[in-house]
């Protein structure tokens, strides 16, 4: 994979960091939770962080390209 689409070194917050330097909208994490190895609760489901604002939110994998669209388009 393409390594500046991808990013697994350092810290979450040093490559939440190195994206906003690039002005990257949005950060898709996929954490332990995702996969399920925290519980069932949050299996399925992806971080996303606003870079202008810092906020997290987090939603199933499932509706994520719809919210992409609705903040891209």
């Amino acid at each position: 994979m393409d390594e500046r689409f991808y990013d697994d070194a350092g810290a979450v917050g040093r490559r939440y960091r190195r994206q906003d330097e690039v002005g990257t909208p949005f950060c898709i994490t996929v954490d332990f939770e995702t996969l399920g190895e925290q519980g069932d609760d949050l299996k399925n489901t992806v971080t996303i962080r606003h870079r202008d604002s810092m906020e997290q939110e987090r939603l199933p994998i499932s509706d994520l390209l719809a919210w992409l669209l609705g903040r891209v388009r």
